[in-house]
């Protein structure tokens, strides 16, 4: 299964997402995502079964919980081929850096020019 494969699935995306703040256990992960997507316990296992399986996400035993993490490993070769296209939209948000920049620039000149107006 390719890396797009498994994250084509917004359930193993969300688990991913919700790992990106740090190592959960099992039980907390599959709660959260059983009440978002309204699926079983097995099929939250099935999930996490497939982001271990694919290296996207560690786990190690901690007394009876099994605590999972994201492996960046995977989301760095995905951020390797993505590099390749990066130039379709990073010009782009750079001039909407600079042009918000802008606008904000121009906005506080306002506020200076009228504060200075209306001072006595």
């Amino acid at each position: 299964m390719h890396a797009f494969d498994v994250l084509g699935d917004p359930v193993r995306r969300r688990i991913l997402e919700l790992l990106a703040d740090g190592e959960q256990p099992a039980g907390a992960l599959g709660d959260t995502v059983r009440r978002e997507f309204g699926i079983s316990q097995p099929a939250v296992s099935q999930h996490l079964k497939v982001l271990r399986e694919h290296g996207f996400t560690t786990v190690r035993a901690e007394g009876t919980r099994r605590l999972y993490a994201v492996d960046p490993g995977p989301l760095r070769e995905i951020d390797a081929w993505l590099a390749g296209f990066r130039r379709f939209w990073t010009p782009p948000l750079a001039a909407l850096a600079t042009e918000l920049a802008r606008g904000r620039r121009e906005r506080r000149l306002r506020a200076d020019d009228t504060d200075e107006r209306t001072e006595p």
